[in-house]
């Protein structure tokens, strides 16, 4: 049972919230971020504490969040373990944006009023950078520099009540199936919402039942984390439907349904990087440009491109760069009172 205070600093990056919890009431041992994460996925004061922060009364089905928690060593300003109303995360690119604005607006990490400064986060995926922009005194924006991205399987059949889809699974950060709503008889609108969900957890329980979702190297990082429901923007200006605008800018807009049905407001920071790891392999975004503008189910907008290649194993890689911003949208002290029967709380999905 939580009995402590637990203070927390709400964001939201392109709609999407992230609620920070910098002190942690609760526990959290490891040798590395890593490890961290695997040990709060068998805790239950951790699981508590996360049901706690995401459930209603105090959360919603669709709330996200971390817990702040010491880097793997000094090359990092701090670590974080994700979590939403299932479970705790591998990666999370708008909390990674939400977290670099929010040290640079406590002051954990220094900032120019005028410049940039990198925040180093330490995730249970890997190390990655917040790369924080400002101009006269405020943040600006943040660029997201994950970990390198490749694409794991095409054209994946998958049977569904739509028919059958056709899945890319790419990795991230967590993997994702990528899947082009127009195959399925769907657009990435608000008035889909329930339909894209629906099919959404179709695709990604299908793919789990089968078992084709295989990390190459940890196989802590295996099983599909969301399905992406993407589809082509065009250019207005030129009435171009594949895609990709005058300026070989790639527009598309997506939903990705995580998790057991959970709908990410923004266009999703480490799915956007699967993305572009799927449409590098595809020749239409590379180093030096093209660019992906990635729209979101309400409107809002990533640019994510690609700033350099790797390797994983015998896989061909890129390391995705997604710009955002986040914004602050409140702090809160969240309390259980003894007598309340309804703790840790709730979800309807």
């Amino acid at each position: 049972m939580i009995t402590q205070t637990v203070a927390t600093t709400d964001y939201h990056t392109a709609g999407e919230p992230f609620r920070i919890v910098a002190e942690p009431p609760v526990p959290l041992p490891g040798d590395s971020v890593a490890d961290r994460r695997a040990r709060a996925l068998a805790s239950p004061d951790a699981q508590d504490l996360r049901r706690l922060l995401c459930s209603e009364p105090r959360g919603h089905a669709d709330m996200y969040g971390g817990f702040v928690v010491p880097p793997d060593d000094d090359g990092a300003h701090l670590g974080v373990l994700f979590w939403h109303k299932d479970g705790f995360s591998t990666a999370c690119g708008h909390g990674t944006i939400a977290l670099g604005a929010w040290a640079v607006d406590t002051g954990l990490v220094a900032a120019p009023d005028d410049g940039t400064v990198d925040v180093v986060v330490d995730v249970p995926s890997g190390r990655v950078t917040a790369r924080v922009h400002r101009a006269a005194g405020r943040t600006v924006g943040v660029d997201f520099v994950n970990v390198p991205s490749y694409v794991l399987a095409r054209d994946v059949a998958v049977p569904t009540t739509r028919g059958t889809a056709s899945a890319t699974l790419a990795y991230g950060g967590a993997i994702y199936a990528s899947v082009d709503a127009a195959s399925l008889g769907l657009s990435v609108v608000p008035a889909s919402y329930a339909d894209l969900i629906a099919v959404g957890r179709e695709i990604k329980g299908a793919l789990d039942a089968g078992g084709r979702a295989v990390h190459p190297t940890d196989p802590r990082l295996s099983g599909v984390y969301g399905t992406i429901l993407f589809e082509e923007l065009g250019d207005p200006g030129r009435g171009l439907g594949d895609g990709d605008g005058a300026d070989g800018t790639v527009r598309q807009r997506n939903v990705t349904v995580f998790a057991d049905g959970q709908v990410d407001r923004s266009p999703c920071g480490s799915g956007t990087c699967a993305r572009l790891a799927v449409l590098a392999d595809d020749g239409r975004v590379g180093v030096g440009g093209p660019v992906l503008e990635h729209t979101s189910i309400v409107g809002s907008t990533f640019t994510g491109a690609v700033v350099g290649t790797a390797r994983v194993g015998d896989l061909p890689a890129v390391i995705p760069q997604v710009t955002g911003t986040a914004y602050r949208t409140g702090e809160h002290r969240f309390v259980v009172d003894p007598a309340d029967t309804l703790v840790p709380g709730f979800v309807l999905r």
